[in-house]
Parts: structure tokens; C-alpha cells; sequence
């Protein structure tokens, strides 16, 4: 099975790819319009900067080559929701090519990242079809990939990879990204076209495997086509025949020049596999809990960093957890303050209560005081523990890293201080374990 990906996504500005129409969200269908976005006959288009260096820093994110010229060409097909006939998109020269994304195990590989506009909205009612231009014009940016994915959970990493780079790169992932497949099973390629939603993607993929694989053993031909995936159905519908480039017809966009971008400045990226990977090397926390809090939140990210000089990491993550966890509001910078008393009760080791929690977050005042108990009833409690969890005790003449394990059990479900938990650990592994 050889899976490649279209993927478009809207690029985050304030006006249209080629005019100044404005990218706000309208209720009034054909407010945010113009000549140009409707493809009147005599307009010109004039190319957004903001795009082009979006476009731009996310072709290096994915470690294109970068074209130091950059032109367009006009695609040509006809739909009703393209009055002028023509796409204005980009082959050869476009922002970047021959790029990858990394997953875990392999490289996806990177044909190439372009630029192009999306057209109008079509809106069936009834035997109508109306259009709806406010969204005509919208700068997209299409990530083109090679056939490099063969399963499903390549596929779901690969696009929660991507939305995570796309989402520290200033990008509306909340908006539709709309991708569409390409699917082999044997030897020819099916399209499928305009999926949208991870859920949907792996649904379309898996039918459309099965589809294929169940025609190959019957000894069917399968035709070189694009299809569409029905949601209620969950299956891939036959639309037409698939068009080849000659089909399109593409041309020079002669109202365009050439555009040097070669001095264009760009955002830097962020690679949360990278970074998670990087603060596991330096914690007790699997780096799949740190891409999981920090994925798609940057204030998480935020407050790692803030605090991970004065506390542990692994603290710091059961403190973002637990204020995500029975937060009614999304993590925000200005609640720091709140999030560092969590962290710091975390970090002695205190067993934090969903009320004491509750309370932190509410800025209210929580002191949590440790219980008073002697030497002699520690090391009780540390003998018991070893008696009634034997296991840890030969994991412990193995690994004595272990003896985290033994007081940070302890002293949260006593109360304790880890200093003289671990204090009363020490003595007792001594005249245990030597």
C-alpha cells in the first residue's frame, strides 16, 4: 500500500492571496468581495507578502530547498465555482520542494509546498446551486507529499505532526484542512478528493484499501480515477476520471511577475518530537505524555521552560495536567503563578486533591502543611511498603533509581516530606539490600 497526500490549509492573514479583501469570518454570504475575488473580466491580481511568508516558513520547516524565484501559473478547468475559468496556483517554481517531515520510524518526503488560491463556496438548496464568494481568494497553502506512507498509523502520525508544526507556526489548524489521497494498492493510483478531519482520512483510507485489495484478488481492474468519500457511508464514491496535467492546461499567470524571495524573513519552527525527547532525557516522564500536553499548546510549552530550572520536570507536567484537568479555561501565560504553586506542591511531594487543585486554580490561598512523624514510623512505613510490594525490592537491587519509586509512593500517601522519606529509605534499603 503506497499512500501520498494534497494537503491545504488556509494561510493565517489578514486579507486574500491576490487582493484586500478581508480573511474575517462572514455570516452574509458575498460580503468580503470584489472584482478580483469574483474573477471579473480586466482585474489584476496583486500577491499578500504575509502569504508568501507564511508559505515560506513552513517549506523550511519541512526542510525544503527553497526557490530563491517564485512564479505562478494559471490551471485551468471549469466549475462554478471558478467563474474566470482558471486557478491561479504554482508548479516548477514554487516556495519549496524536495522537503520531508520526520515520523518516529521513517521520513515522509516533501514533492513540494505551493501557494494557491481557494474558490468560492458552492451551497446546494434544494435544485438550487448558489455560490458564496467570501471565501474565494483565500490564500492556501498546498503540501504536496511523496507516496511514502503504507499504514494507517503512519498516516495518523503523520498528520498530527504536521498540525503540530503548522500550529507553532501561527496557523489556524482550527480552520478545514482538507487533504486529498492518493491511494495504490497494486499498480494504478486512485485520488480521493477533498477529505477532511483525521477521523475521516483513516475511515476513506481503510475503504478504499479494502476496496482495492478485494478487487485485485477477484482479478478486477481498478481505474485510475478520482472518487469521493461519503461520511454517512463511510465509503469512497467513483466521481469522474482522473485529469492529467495536459487536461489542465497549465500556463504562465502573465498578470504575476516573477517574485525574489531569497531576503525573506520567516518564523522559526518548532519541533515538539524533538523537544519532548530532549526534557525525557532529563525527567522521569515518557516523551509521548510531554507530546501529548504539547502538541497543540504553546502555553504548556511555555511553562516547562519557565519553570524547569527550579523544578522537576516531571512535576511540571502533573501540574499542566492537573490545571488542564479541572481548569474550566484554556492555559493562558498570566495563569503562571497559578500553575507554579501546583507545580511546587508537586515537586515536595504533596498529594494534591481535585479540591486543593480546584482552589490553586481559583487563586484562592492553600497552604498544605506536611505531617509531623518520627524516624522511627518512617521506616515503618517503608519496611510495610517493601513487604506488601516485594517486586519493588528486587527491582531495586537491579535499578536504584528505584528508590524514587518507594518515596514518592510514601510520602504522598502520607503526607510526608520526600527529603525525609527518602532519608528513612536509605537507612531501611541499607540494612536490606547492602
Amino acid at each position: 500500500m503506497k499512500i501520498g497526500l494534497e494537503v491545504h490549509v488556509a494561510l493565517p492573514t489578514k486579507s486574500k492571496l491576490f487582493c484586500s479583501c478581508s480573511m474575517e469570518d462572514s455570516d452574509n454570504p458575498n460580503s468580503n468581495i470584489c472584482p478580483i475575488c469574483m474573477g471579473f473580466p480586466g482585474s489584476k491580481p496583486m500577491l499578500n507578502e504575509a502569504a508568501v511568508r507564511s508559505a515560506l516558513g513552513i517549506s523550511n520547516a519541512l526542510y525544503c530547498k527553497i526557490n530563491r524565484k517564485i512564479s505562478f501559473v494559471r490551471k485551468v478547468y471549469f466549475y462554478p465555482d471558478l467563474p474566470k475559468c482558471y486557478q491561479i496556483t504554482q508548479m516548477e517554481e514554487s516556495i519549496g520542494k524536495e522537503g520531508y517531515l520526520e515520523l518516529e520510524n521513517k521520513k515522509v518526503r516533501i514533492r513540494r509546498v505551493q501557494i494557491e488560491e481557494d474558490p468560492a463556496q458552492i451551497v446546494r438548496k434544494g435544485m438550487l446551486t448558489l455560490l458564496d464568494f467570501n471565501r474565494s481568494g483565500t490564500p492556501l497553502v498546498e503540501i504536496v507529499t511523496e507516496p511514502d506512507i503504507s499504514t494507517e498509523e503512519e498516516l495518523r502520525e503523520f498528520i498530527a505532526n504536521l498540525r503540530s508544526m503548522l500550529y507553532y507556526l501561527g496557523v489556524d489548524i482550527n480552520k478545514e484542512m482538507k487533504a486529498d489521497l492518493n491511494i495504490s494498492v497494486g499498480e494504478t493510483r486512485v485520488e480521493i478528493k477533498n477529505v477532511t478531519g483525521i477521523k475521516s482520512l483513516i475511515e476513506a483510507t481503510r475503504f478504499e484499501v479494502e476496496r482495492q485489495t478485494e478487487a485485485i484478488k477477484n482479478n478486477e481492474k481498478i481505474e485510475r480515477e478520482t472518487r469521493g468519500y461519503n461520511e454517512k457511508s463511510r465509503a469512497t464514491e467513483s466521481m469522474r476520471e482522473k485529469e492529467t496535467d495536459e487536461e489542465y492546461g497549465y500556463i504562465y499567470e502573465s498578470d504575476l511577475s516573477t517574485f525574489d524571495i531569497s531576503e525573506m524573513k520567516h518564523a522559526d519552527p518548532v519541533y515538539i518530537n524533538k523537544i519532548a525527547a530532549e526534557l525525557a532525557g532529563d525527567s522521569e516522564v515518557n516523551p509521548k505524555t510531554i507530546r501529548e500536553i504539547t502538541m497543540l499548546n504553546r502555553s504548556a510549552l511555555a511553562m516547562i521552560y519557565r519553570f524547569r530550572n527550579r523544578y522537576r520536570v516531571r512535576s511540571i507536567i502533573h501540574g499542566i495536567q492537573r490545571f488542564e484537568k479541572y481548569s474550566d479555561s484554556t492555559m493562558k501565560e498570566e495563569d503562571s503563578d497559578r500553575i507554579e504553586k501546583l507545580v511546587k506542591l508537586i515537586d515536595e511531594g504533596k498529594d494534591i486533591s481535585r479540591e486543593i487543585a480546584e482552589d490553586i486554580i481559583a487563586g484562592k490561598e492553600v497552604k498544605v502543611e506536611y505531617s509531623d512523624v518520627s524516624v522511627e514510623e518512617i521506616e515503618k512505613m517503608v519496611r510495610k511498603f517493601l513487604d506488601e510490594n516485594p517486586g519493588v525490592l528486587e527491582e531495586y537491587k537491579r535499578n536504584k533509581k528505584t528508590v524514587n519509586l518507594i518515596i514518592r509512593e510514601i510520602s504522598s500517601k502520607n503526607n510526608l516530606h520526600p527529603k525525609e522519606v527518602a532519608a528513612g529509605a536509605a537507612a531501611v534499603l541499607k540494612s536490606i539490600a547492602g
